[in-house]
């Protein structure tokens, strides 16, 4: 009897099988449709292997299923209900990437993506799958490194400046309104011109309290001003912020986000597994922090064009905590980011479960997709269902029959082709990964974060002097709330006041002049607490002393490496 669910739609009739010719060998030949399907996967170049085609109740292993390695950078989709086997897809991916020399990025929000470091158990199952799709399976660990944001699980500590995220992308976090975010973004420009290096949250608190004191409050005047209203708010959502245990996911050493495009002395890709199980009831944090690492990574990296292999493939799990609530403009950063990053080498997959996640922007730009199953036991189920079934191409399959009745480690297929044109729309069962499909030992997991090279570069947080010190020391070492009776950044300065904001932003003299002027005058840090403190100042994450950050779509502060 015939599974319906990989049976083709009313007016696509496969072929009786009792009449197929036999191929050579002796096996029987595809069926017609499904050898145009197959046809539509026989690429010539390097690619990667993801099952064999299901057709009309029946697996056909003669019938591979690929997806060609340069098409990668061309972001995709992974998507279905949970428990349908996309964390399995996405350790299948990440595995043959890292065979063929292409470091990953994976996001392990619940904790099981470790495994991807040590071979695979051979059981009943990986035996009888292995069989059904014709894959040579073997055991096999990759290289892996272990990340934790702010050290709060067990990986290598992934930290930020809060000069380096930037204000959009923290104005998200905080949750601030458009205004509040204006706002935070002008504080940023103040402190970027005046060479005050926001590190960690109490340097930007010490800079806001700093603005909204008798002393500091004229220096914003002529440039749109802060409010004491506004500025009470964001010390609030500061403060709260702080309470919940977030303040260490800011400071220093800040993640170099190049460590992600490494590979291993025997030239696989490292997987680079970030933890985010401990911080998991945190989603607007670490959704906005992977949505840095890819920024940093953007205006970081070098137009490649189309190059035969991508640079990394960042896997963006729990895709819809990204967009939950994220305003126009932020939105518009996203898929200016995701569209043009394909030029740079770098592949971005979302994970989410249904497509209706992704705003229709930015799913426009994901050209290869993995559909898992999806339920329809609800009207909004059923409404998410149909609108999933328009988002693929024409197809020979009944989709909203297939996609309900898809099994665990079946899902639905299409992807560029080697020309950049869609494939034809295939059901697949998918290959078993040949790592461990779950996670590794905590003790072998303690050893390979500690004995990484990367350990000793970021474990330890240091506190060296910003924006805090040199405010504090600008108020005759008062704390950051005794702001009256010292003298401001500016008076520090010779006497500069907001016209030298102005000029920064564009208006007055070019960039060049502007710059050449800044740097002839003393610094804030050689005048406030002396030129001893320049060698500290060489290991900032970049600010020169009055010169304004450069900053992204994001915000997010260029980097000087």
């Amino acid at each position: 009897m015939s599974d319906r669910r990989t049976t083709p739609k009313a007016g696509a009739t496969a072929a009786p099988q009792a009449a197929a010719p036999e191929a050579p060998g002796g096996a029987p030949a595809l069926p017609r449709e499904a050898l145009e399907i197959a046809a539509g996967y026989a690429f010539t170049g390097p690619a990667l292997d993801l099952g064999a085609l299901l057709w009309d109740g029946r697996c056909l292993p003669d019938a591979q299923i690929r997806v060609p390695l340069p098409m990668l950078n061309r972001h995709g989709l992974v998507a279905g209900a949970t428990g349908t086997g996309k964390t399995k897809t996405l350790q299948l991916i990440a595995e043959q990437l890292s065979a063929q020399g292409v470091p990953v990025f994976l996001a392990d929000v619940k904790g099981d993506l470790s495994g991807v470091a040590a071979p695979g158990q051979p059981n009943d199952k990986v035996r009888s799958r292995a069989a059904e799709v014709h894959q040579q399976w073997t055991a096999t660990g990759f290289p892996a490194e272990f990340h934790a944001l702010g050290g709060i699980g067990r990986g290598i500590p992934v930290r930020a400046t809060i000069t380096s995220f930037g204000p959009v992308l923290l104005s998200k976090v905080l949750r601030l309104n458009r205004t509040q975010e204006q706002s935070l973004g002008l504080i940023f420009h103040y402190a970027d011109t005046k060479g005050l290096e926001l590190v960690d949250l109490k340097d930007l608190r010490a800079v806001v309290a700093f603005l909204t004191s008798d002393e500091g409050k004229g220096e914003l005047k002529n440039i749109g001003g802060l409010s004491t209203a506004t500025a009470g708010v964001i010390l609030r959502s500061l403060t709260a912020f702080e309470a919940q245990g977030m303040a260490d996911f800011f400071g220093e050493p800040e993640f170099d986000t190049s460590e992600f495009l490494r590979t291993a002395p025997d030239g696989r890709g490292v997987v680079s597994v970030l933890e985010l199980s401990a911080v998991q009831d945190r989603p607007q944090l670490f959704s906005t922090f992977l949505m840095w690492l890819l920024a940093d990574l953007f205006h970081d990296l070098p137009e490649v064009g189309d190059a035969d292999r991508p640079k990394l493939v960042f896997f963006f799990d729990e895709a819809h905590l990204l967009f939950d609530g994220a305003s126009e403009a932020f939105l518009d950063a996203i898929t200016q980011t995701v569209r043009l990053i394909r030029s740079k080498g770098v592949g971005v997959f979302f994970v989410t479960q249904t497509p209706k996640d992704v705003p229709a922007e930015v799913l426009g730009q994901l050209g290869n997709r993995v559909q898992h199953a999806l339920r329809a036991f609800t009207p909004d189920d059923q409404k998410a269902l149909r609108a999933t079934v328009k988002t693929f191409p024409n197809s020979a399959y009944d989709l909203e029959e297939l996609l309900t009745g898809l099994g665990t480690g079946e899902a639905v297929v299409t992807v560029l082709s080697e020309k950049g044109a869609p494939t034809p729309v295939a059901a697949t069962r998918l290959r078993a990964p040949q790592s461990l499909m779950g996670p590794i030992e905590a003790d072998a997991l303690e050893r390979a974060v500690t004995e990484s090279a990367l350990h000793g570069r970021y474990a330890q947080a240091v506190d060296r002097e910003s924006a805090y010190e040199k405010l504090q020391a600008s108020r005759g070492g008062k704390g950051p709330d005794e702001v009256r009776g010292g003298k401001g950044p500016d008076e520090l300065r010779g006497g500069k006041g907001p016209d030298e904001i102005r000029e920064a932003a564009g208006a007055g003299a070019g960039a060049g002049e502007s710059r050449a002027r800044h740097q002839e005058q003393p610094s804030v840090v050689e005048q406030v607490v002396g030129s001893g403190m320049f060698k500290s100042l060489a290991r900032s994450i970049g600010t020169q002393i009055g010169r304004e950050i450069t900053r992204s779509v994001f915000g997010t502060a260029r980097r000087r490496r």
